[in-house]
């Protein structure tokens, strides 16, 4: 479930080149997921690691997620904590 929402996002992925030389890479619809570097493949890794890390700290938070529905049950936290 969440390879294929990370595959899903990854595909929409955006890159262009800037005036500098380094690739630029962010994913529309997700605020504060991009990348910068010098090469397109490094661009892509950090794309991939940022999403990665957004998603967790989104679910860690109890945040909306775009395209992605988590149902948190109260009462299993508190079970298990």
């Amino acid at each position: 479930m969440l390879t294929e929402y990370l595959e899903k996002q990854l595909k929409k992925a955006k890159f262009k080149k800037l005036k500098d030389g380094s690739y630029f890479g962010s994913i529309s619809g997700l605020p504060g997921v991009w990348s910068n570097k010098k090469i397109l493949k490094s661009a892509k890794k950090e794309l991939q690691e940022v999403l990665e890390e957004w998603l967790f700290l989104k679910v860690r938070n109890k945040e909306r997620i775009p395209g992605f529905l988590i149902k948190f049950d109260r009462r299993s936290m508190f079970k298990h904590a």
